[in-house]
């Protein structure tokens, strides 16, 4: 990307696509557009209505950085800035783990079983996605939301102020930030990786989604099992716990939940891939 050649929307694109490629990146075209529409500060739209136009230097030196640190296997939302979680724009940074479109489910999943909850508690909540959606969604709710990251909570805080929804952000892990406090509907997606395969997962996973959001122990488990029997204590009468699980957890978790005794039959939720995603159940109502 010689300076003093002249690099056309087409041209550049046609370039890049190449050698993001080369680097391992699979949606190299996609990617490309979204770079470059950041450096021209268009749509795609008003991209390809330009498609001819030579970039000056300042966009030019603007995508030259970004498609630099694609190369190097950061992930596009950090370059961005932002993710796409149930239909609003996240800011996303280094602090907190990208939302995912499989944790949609969970979200949905918490509406479909406890459509009417007044008290929300969504521990572990990072860019503050999963709650904000939630209030969003349930605007009789009074949402409540937790983590041990307070520069986390402070993205969350932004993403909350962004979107006009009106969250209670608390420090601290599991329900110590909560004691006493009981709750219609608690929902979670922790760290559930085991330590022994984070090493192994794709580089732009393992080297810049934080640690914390992905270790769960040597089998990916250890939040469950302090998570699940905790939550019998802040759920009211009627109240669902939903945690989102990783790959071929369901039935370990679903054993969980069943040891408390506590619970109703647990229930399981697939993503768009057929995987079991969610695991959930109700309180048993307490006499």
């Amino acid at each position: 990307m010689a300076t003093q050649e002249i690099w056309t929307t087409l041209k550049i694109l046609a370039w890049t696509k190449e050698y993001l490629l080369t680097k391992g990146v699979a949606n190299a075209r996609l990617e490309a557009e979204w770079l470059l529409c950041a450096a021209m500060g268009v749509d795609r739209v008003g991209l390809y209505l330009q498609h001819d136009k030579p970039l000056n230097d300042e966009e030019l030196t603007a995508y030259r950085a970004m498609v630099v640190r694609r190369a190097r296997r950061e992930p596009l939302q950090h370059i961005l800035g932002s993710q796409e979680f149930c239909g609003l724009e996240y800011e996303v940074t280094a602090d907190v783990l990208i939302p995912r479109y499989d944790t949609e489910v969970l979200v949905a999943e918490a509406i479909a079983r406890n459509p009417g909850a007044r008290t929300i508690l969504d521990i572990g909540t990072g860019s503050g996605c999963i709650a904000i959606s939630l209030q969003k969604r349930l605007l009789q709710s009074l949402v409540t939301a937790t983590d041990i990251s307070e520069a986390a909570l402070t993205v969350a805080k932004r993403n909350s102020e962004k979107h006009g929804a009106p969250i209670e952000f608390q420090f601290g892990s599991l329900f110590v930030p909560v004691a006493g406090r009981r709750f219609d509907l608690i929902v979670s997606n922790p760290p559930y990786i085991p330590t022994f395969d984070i090493e192994s997962l794709d580089q732009e996973v393992r080297d810049y989604d934080p640690r914390a959001a992905l270790d769960g122990g040597s089998d990916g488990l250890d939040v469950y099992r302090s998570l699940i029997p905790a939550a019998v204590e802040h759920l009211n009468n009627g109240g669902w716990l939903l945690v989102e699980i990783g790959v071929s957890q369901a039935k370990d978790v679903v054993e969980l939940f069943k040891q408390t005794s506590c619970y109703n039959a647990p229930i399981t939720a697939i993503d768009s891939g057929g995987i079991v995603r969610i695991v959930g159940a109700q309180i048993k109502e307490k006499l």
